[in-house]
């Protein structure tokens, strides 16, 4: 990566045209070929860019940019769409470039596997009584995330979302649909657990009789969490 803190104007032609007029930012140039001219404020978004594929060309200024007070200028083109970025550098006052190597990718913290594995272990949290049949469960459907018994000895269908919407309370009355054609497993109930439950799917899961969970992340890792308690 290619870091250059210059006073700068930038100019994009192509499908639209944008000019940024002469001030002081951040271009950075990425490995992959693309641009983007950062300043100090508007958060994380650049003022402008240039998505890969992009070639870069460093040229000399014409007479008319020299006498605009241009020191170097940069071309990035498109290579699909000929879409052009043109930045007139006056003064740089740092280009710098560092080797970052191969970034593994976001992990995230929370996700559903990692949700669904805790709550197999920590089964209790549905209820006293509780006990773990098995996790993704197989139907002609897809898996179900995890199939449990109840203090009574029922089966219960858990899905489970990091953010519970309508989609999730469908697709868990499908399974239910499915499960309860089984004279081994009817009758089924299910729980609908995530870390937060939009209304309109709590609405609609307790208008089919599904019980809605919250699930406290932090709490089932065994972290204090920040949410303030009454108590």
């Amino acid at each position: 990566m290619r870091l250059v803190v210059a006073t700068c104007t930038v100019q994009y032609t192509g499908r639209l045209t944008a000019h940024l007029p002469l001030a002081k930012r951040v271009l950075m140039l990425k490995g992959d070929g693309s641009i983007l001219v950062h300043s100090d404020g508007g958060s994380y978004k650049p003022l402008n860019w240039m998505s890969p594929p992009a070639s870069l060309e460093e040229c000399e200024p014409t007479e008319e940019q020299t006498d605009a007070g241009a020191s170097r200028v940069w071309k990035v083109t498109h290579k699909k769409t000929g879409d052009a970025l043109t930045v007139q550098l006056h003064e740089v006052e740092s280009d710098q470039s560092f080797e970052l190597g191969i970034d593994p990718g976001l992990v995230k913290d929370g996700v559903e596997s990692h949700l669904q594995e805790m709550l197999a272990d920590q089964i209790e949290t549905l209820g006293d009584g509780f006990r773990l049949w098995r996790r993704e469960y197989m139907t002609a459907i897809g898996p179900v995330d995890i199939l449990a018994q109840d203090s009574d000895g029922a089966t219960v269908a858990v899905e489970i979302k990091r953010r519970g919407g309508v989609d999730g309370v469908e697709q868990l009355t499908r399974y239910l649909e499915l499960l309860n054609r089984d004279p081994k497993l009817a009758p089924v109930s299910g729980v609908f657990a995530a870390q937060e439950i939009k209304p309109q799917a709590r609405t609609l899961a307790e208008d089919r009789g599904i019980r809605c969970l919250v699930l406290d992340y932090d709490e089932m890792r065994g972290v204090e969490s920040n949410v303030p308690r009454l108590f």
